[in-house]
């Protein structure tokens, strides 16, 4: 008997499509028999032209559908055919879109008349514009039931056409026969758009039947089956949420009975793991339809009840049969191996990265000799177990107390307050984390290696500006020996040397993060870690990205979310500082308050972050000339380099030195912002931010303007560099030779701040309480509650620095301190017990401290001597020099413990998913691309490194 074929076409807004559609189904060598032409929904004249096809051709009609799906509308035409009248009826199912070559139906049946035991018949299914790019043909799925295109986008070399019998073929251009539609029932309406085909060619399988592909026979595509019923292209990320809803789908139909509630548990479990795999292989735009899916699949499935029902009805082989034709574990791995082979390769006919190479491009040389001198200047430090004075204190002396001070919500300062840490809090701890056995180590090692460490991170930067070797090593020199970082360094601000550090970086992931997530993801985490440290930075970094961002839109989805996670960890504190009514507070300097001598305007262009502070006026006026003279001779030495970064506007390569003198602007007027912005005192004297960090970012936008320069004067750069650097060397020479010699506030330090004797008490009563009454150089005195062995840096809090108003607790140690510094014949006895002090100490005489100063602390130590309610212990003069006493009677023990405050859960759930998103995203999974030497490309003009590297 002849085969009878019905044609079904199902369109949706196809009319750009459907005419070429049409003209090939009728040019077709072996004719149809019957046409039936399905609209579903459509809005555009796709109607009309199907009522034309159909009326102009016989054994044709035209019908309308709803639900707006392929399944729907072939379900919907095959109720309109008259009941079957044999084996020999099959259904012919295509799309607005697919049309088929001239021999496609004939090839598809020559196949199936061969082997009656085949039920379904697949094509091959080609690119439109190029029959030999394979889109689709066959498919199968794992044992977890993920579906797995046999072939996806490869060019056909006839390497598929040995194999026809195979799990699934795709709906599009599908044979089937009648009689198994009927019995089998279609489509599964819970697979609108995905699987469709691969699910009822399973149920076909497992009914006893064969399904196969067919080589010779080509159906042309123009666009995926989950594309079908939409306006719009599927984005990737619809994609694979579309798929796993189906998977999901699929496992609830297919699953025994008794492993359902198994899975149902398991989804949401399940849809996080997964999630972390997502944003380890740099997919977070799936996280979302991983948990959709999840939840659609558990409070919202689509038919599971019916699917389940078909199978059992029309079942009559096992699992096992379909076992074999089902893909492995082993051969799951090789073919994502091959496709991660294939993008490689695509990768690797990019155009090259060209730059210098960190050990052949003198990068590792540069770095050396940034170890050397930063050894040469903190030689006094090595051996020592804790940098102190300036702005540095010892860190708390294990890691619980460390992470106790940077996530807790008790502030152990002064008297103890409730408040949000500093994000500070957590760099600290992390960076005390490193050397968990003595956590003040680390910024000793710090010290140490900042000078190589900056100079490791200026020279990555720098490396996308230039490709030469010698640019990257002047501007990472340059960057080591910043006035800004050395005086960071001499007065002991570690915020502002973190951030200093930590800028090069950020920058580099900034611009790697256009084509990158993982760079952007590193981006966000950096930028986090320079706004913890400096967060007056943060204004102007955040102008940065976003200037990024809009000149880049092409990379929006990756660089959109780059201050997450700055947001995240700034949140806490943001919410209370506003809630407090100090919203700016938010930009107050972490770690200790440290008075300086405001610059002037012409001194912070000149890059001095505090009066005097390159040393060229102290020197100046030691010769007998006017300070004056220092800040001319520090402007001539500048001149160079800034004369350098200017000249690059009108080099070739402009369009990288613009940015770069954009950052240097926002770097000035941080800095100047920050000297007139006050948010904390130091005692009776009101202290500006520091604007050293902003002279940081400026003091990078000359380098790096300078670098662009410096590539474009060829060899003439050469001598240009040595000019910047020698003179910029000579400039901060004095700052060098005060930290040769020790002549900084910042000194090595044995770790305690209080006497010996409070510190034996400390270690078995962790919580001591010491008041310490510190003389002032303008004639007062400031009292200071400390707990346990003494201050540590990892207890500071920017919440306390800043709050406007006295709490009754501090107005009571005024009070306090006032009675014990004069003589009042007050009785402190009652006042000493409710704060439970134990111990009072008065530090000893500084060197040059004031007249005034020392007046007072003589004052201070005779009224406390005087006082009954204190007893001196050593003689009142410890070995350190401190002035110490005892308050007799007193019991450590009864110290009451400080308060646990829990943290909110809502805002802490946000900050770990946030993080550890972020961080899984930064984690590098893919191979870097290739990195070309200069001296491999002889001849060739510089790479445009900002223009490089667009998206694909």
């Amino acid at each position: 008997m002849q085969p009878r074929v019905t044609a079904i076409v199902v369109a949706h807004n196809g009319e750009e499509h459907l005419g070429r559609t049409l003209a090939a189904l009728s040019a077709q060598t072996r004719p149809v028999d019957r046409t039936v032409l399905v609209d579903v929904e459509s809005g555009d004249g796709t109607a009309a032209l199907l009522d034309a096809a159909a009326g102009s051709a016989p054994a044709a009609e035209s019908i309308r559908a709803t639900g707006r799906t392929f399944g729907a509308g072939a379900r919907a035409a095959t109720r309109t055919l008259p009941p079957a009248e044999g084996a020999d009826e099959w259904i012919w199912l295509l799309a607005a879109d697919t049309a088929p070559e001239p021999a496609a139906l004939a090839a598809l049946l020559g196949a199936v008349e061969v082997a009656p035991s085949v039920a379904i018949a697949g094509p091959k299914v080609v690119d439109r514009d190029d029959h030999a790019l394979l889109l689709e043909y066959g498919g199968t799925m794992t044992a977890l039931g993920t579906s797995v295109a046999l072939v996806d986008r490869e060019l056909d070399q006839a390497q598929f056409d040995r194999d026809d019998d195979v799990l699934g073929v795709g709906a599009t251009g599908m044979l089937v026969r009648r009689h198994v539609w009927d019995s089998l029932e279609g489509f599964d309406a819970g697979l609108p758009s995905t699987d469709s085909g691969l699910d009822l060619s399973v149920r076909a399988r497992l009914a006893g039947h064969r399904v196969v592909r067919v080589p010779s026979a080509r159906v042309e595509r123009v666009s995926p089956p989950q594309d079908f019923g939409r306006r719009r292209p599927t984005r990737v990320s619809t994609r694979r949420r579309l798929a796993r809803r189906a998977q999901l789908h699929r496992r609830f139909a297919y699953a025994p009975g008794a492993a359902l509630p198994i899975h149902w548990l398991a989804l949401v479990p399940l849809a996080l793991f997964r999630s972390i795999g997502h944003l380890l292989a740099k997919r977070p735009s799936a996280v979302g339809g991983e948990f959709a899916a999840a939840f659609a699949a558990a409070f919202a499935p689509r038919g599971v009840g019916a699917a389940r029902g078909r199978i059992r009805r029309h079942r009559e082989l096992g699992w096992a049969a379909v076992a074999p034709l089902r893909l492995t574990g082993m051969a799951l791995r090789e073919r994502r191996s091959s496709l991660r082979e294939r993008a490689e390769e695509t990768r690797a006919g990019e155009a090259p990265l060209v730059r210098a190479e960190f050990f052949a491009g003198g990068g590792i040389w540069t770095v050396l000799i940034a170890a050397a001198l930063g050894a040469g200047l903190f030689w006094w430090l090595i051996g020592a177990s804790a940098v102190q004075g300036g702005g540095l204190l010892p860190l708390s002396g294990s890691i619980g107390e460390l992470w106790s001070n940077a996530l807790g919500g008790w502030r152990e300062v002064g008297v103890g307050t409730r408040g949000p840490a500093d994000p500070f809090a957590v760099l600290l701890a992390l960076l005390g984390s490193i050397t968990f056995w003595s956590p003040s180590v680390a910024i000793v090692t710090l010290w140490i290696v900042a000078l190589p460490l900056a100079a490791l991170g200026a020279w990555w930067c720098a490396t996308r500006m230039s490709r030469r070797a010698w640019p990257p090593a002047v501007a990472a020199l340059l960057w080591a020996l910043a006035p800004p970082l050395l005086v960071a360094l001499g007065d002991g601000r570690i915020g502002a040397v973190i951030a200093h550090l930590a800028l090069p970086w950020f920058v580099l992931a900034l611009i790697e993060g256009r084509r990158s997530w993982s760079a952007a993801a590193t981006a966000g985490l950096l930028l986090a870690v320079t706004a913890a440290a400096a967060p007056s930075l943060l204004p102007a970094l955040l102008i940065a990205w976003f200037g990024w961002l809009v000149t880049h839109p092409r990379a929006l989805h990756r660089l959109i979310a780059v201050p997450l996670p700055t947001l995240a960890v700034f949140a806490p504190l943001a919410l209370a500082q506003l809630g407090r009514g100090t919203p700016l507070a938010i930009f107050a300097d972490p770690g200790v308050v440290l008075h300086y001598a405001a610059s002037s305007g012409w001194g912070l262009s000149l890059l001095e972050p505090r009066d005097g502070a390159n040393g060229w006026e102290a020197i100046a006026a030691a010769v007998g000339l006017g300070h004056v003279y220092g800040q001319v001779l520090v402007a001539a030495l500048l001149a160079p380099l800034a004369a350098t970064a200017l000249a690059a506007l009108f080099l070739r390569g402009s369009q990288r030195a613009i940015p770069a003198l954009v950052l240097a602007l926002l770097g000035l007027l941080t800095a100047v912002a920050a000297g007139h912005l006050v948010l904390v005192a130091d005692g009776a004297d009101a202290v500006a931010l520091w604007p050293g960090a902003g002279l940081s970012l400026f003091w990078m936008g000359l380098i790096a303007s300078g670098a662009v320069a410096l590539q474009s004067l060829d060899r003439l750069g050469v001598l240009a560099g040595v000019i910047v650097l020698v003179c910029s060397a000579i400039a901060v020479g004095p700052l060098g030779v005060g930290l040769a010699l020790r002549q900084t506030p910042a000194q090595a330090g044995t770790g305690q701040t209080l006497p010996a004797a409070v510190g034996a008490q400390a270690a078995s009563t962790p919580r001591i309480t010491t008041l310490v009454i510190t003389p002032l150089a303008d004639g007062t005195a400031s009292a200071e509650i400390v707990r346990g062995s003494g201050a540590a840096l990892d207890r500071q809090s920017t919440w306390v620095a800043t709050n406007p108003r006295l709490s009754a607790d501090e107005r009571r140690l005024a009070t306090l301190a006032g009675n014990l510094s004069s003589r009042s014949g007050l009785d402190p006895r009652d006042q000493l017990r409710d704060l439970g002090i134990v111990y009072v100490v008065v530090p000893k005489a500084v060197d040059g401290a004031s007249t005034e100063q020392a007046a007072v602390r003589v004052r201070i130590t005779e009224a406390l001597d005087g006082t009954a309610a204190l007893t001196p212990v050593g003689a009142g003069q410890t070995r350190s020099g401190d002035a110490l006493w005892r308050v007799p009677g007193a019991e450590p023990a009864e110290i009451p413990a400080a308060p646990s405050v829990a943290p909110a859960p809502v805002l802490t759930t946000v900050q770990l998913i946030v993080l550890g998103a972020t961080v899984l995203l930064a984690v590098p999974t893919r191979r870097r691309r290739r990195v070309v030497s200069e001296t491999g490309l002889p001849g060739e003009d510089p790479a445009d490194t900002f223009a490089e590297d667009e998206d694909a």
